[in-house]
């Protein structure tokens, strides 16, 4: 004799199909929330991005050396 009923499961198997969706909706937000995480740009701790001035971009373009020293000296003449 079988004890089993398989065929009536009741609230058990809704019960199932909701923890399923919580389960698979969690690791999708997981995913989601690394992706977003890993990916963000120069952002500071408060969420806000960090304001440069633009003798900052002109040092760094400068240290990197995609600009001449005279263009430098020039960047920093028209700011200045």
């Amino acid at each position: 004799m079988m004890w089993w009923d398989w065929g009536n499961w009741g609230w058990g198997m809704g019960l199932m199909i909701f923890l399923m969706i919580i389960f698979w909706g969690g690791i999708i937000a997981l995913v989601v929330w690394l992706i977003t995480r890993l990916t963000r740009g120069n952002i500071s701790g408060g969420g806000s991005r960090e304001i440069r001035s633009p003798l900052d971009i002109a040092k760094e373009r400068y240290a990197k050396g995609e600009i001449t020293k005279e263009e430098f000296d020039q960047i920093k003449k028209d700011l200045g």
